[in-house]
């Protein structure tokens, strides 16, 4: 793994955010990294969030993973997913600082907020759900639908969706909904895996892995 900096986010609502940002010689892009729900343990020391970050920066990605807000170093307390959105907005402004094309990754509820963020900045250079709950949780509908994937793939923008196919927030007959109607979309399926991806990391990361490299094409 690239050698990771500390550093700190200001979110335009006073806001600070406790960050970790590699930087590879000459990244071809940026991807900025969502972490799971800060209500139930998630933080971006997760195994999934730390994975996404090695296998990105292994494909000359730089990578900045952060903790949301009221999480670890971070200030404020946790805004329900609107105010994580602005978080998410406050990395991918530091991340322009350091590469032009700025990609979206998010595991679980971050998965649901980059989505949304998605939707609205079109300069999205591609984006990653892992474990999207798309199962009657936050940001669940419009996932479902596929409205924000669609447009992401119309635009050439990689667009990645990949869970176990024993993850009850993501099942599998909705990832093979998404499939069909997702032709410009890869839709990824860990077998065995739960919602935790406990012993399915490997598979995950060259799920996330693959991706990476089409937003750095010419990557080893």
């Amino acid at each position: 793994m690239i050698p990771e900096q500390a550093v700190a986010l200001a979110v335009g609502d006073g806001v600070t955010l406790e960050a970790r940002l590699a930087l590879p010689p000459s990244p071809r892009a940026g991807v900025v990294i969502c972490h799971p729900h800060p209500l139930y343990g998630g933080d971006m020391d997760n195994p999934v969030v730390v994975r996404a970050a090695e296998v990105c920066g292994a494909a000359g990605l730089a990578t900045l993973r952060f903790n949301f807000r009221g999480v670890g170093g971070s200030t404020g307390s946790h805004g329900g997913g609107p105010a994580e959105e602005r978080d998410v907005e406050a990395a991918m402004a530091r991340m322009t600082q350091h590469a032009e094309r700025v990609a979206l990754a998010g595991y679980s509820f971050g998965a649901a907020v980059a989505g949304a963020v998605a939707a609205r900045r079109p300069e999205v250079a591609g984006l990653a759900l892992v474990a999207p709950p798309i199962a009657g949780a936050a940001g669940g509908p419009a996932l479902a639908e596929g409205g924000v994937l669609r447009a992401l793939s119309r635009a050439g923008a990689p667009v990645l969706v990949v869970a176990g196919d024993a993850d009850p927030y993501c099942p599998r007959a909705d990832l093979e909904r998404l499939r069909a109607t997702l032709p410009g979309a890869e839709v990824r399926i860990v077998e065995g895996a739960d919602h935790f991806f406990l012993g399915g990391l490997f598979p995950l990361g060259e799920a996330i892995g693959a991706w990476a490299r089409r937003l750095a094409p010419g990557a080893a």
